[in-house]
């Protein structure tokens, strides 16, 4: 419940303290997709975006995955 309160209070405060398009962030930006009807729900358009958004994420993590890994185990090490 505490996590879905978290998630609910950074997506209210993304819509109401961004003033433009340009500045919203992507769950923002997605909760405004419309479509051509009010009846149609666009689930393809929005999953479409959360690929887009989510693939560069992914390769940036697989070209610095040993630079990750390395800064994570560094902490770990004492001495």
């Amino acid at each position: 419940i505490i996590v879905f309160i978290f998630c609910w209070n950074d997506f209210l405060f993304a819509i109401s303290l961004t003033s433009t398009e340009a500045a919203r962030t992507v769950p923002a930006a997605t909760a405004f997709f419309t479509a051509s009807s009010n009846f149609i729900n666009p689930t393809g358009q929005i999953a479409a975006a959360a690929i887009v958004v989510t693939v560069p994420i992914i390769v940036m993590v697989l070209i610095f995955q040993r630079r990750i890994v390395a800064g994570l185990t560094a902490g770990a090490v004492k001495g």
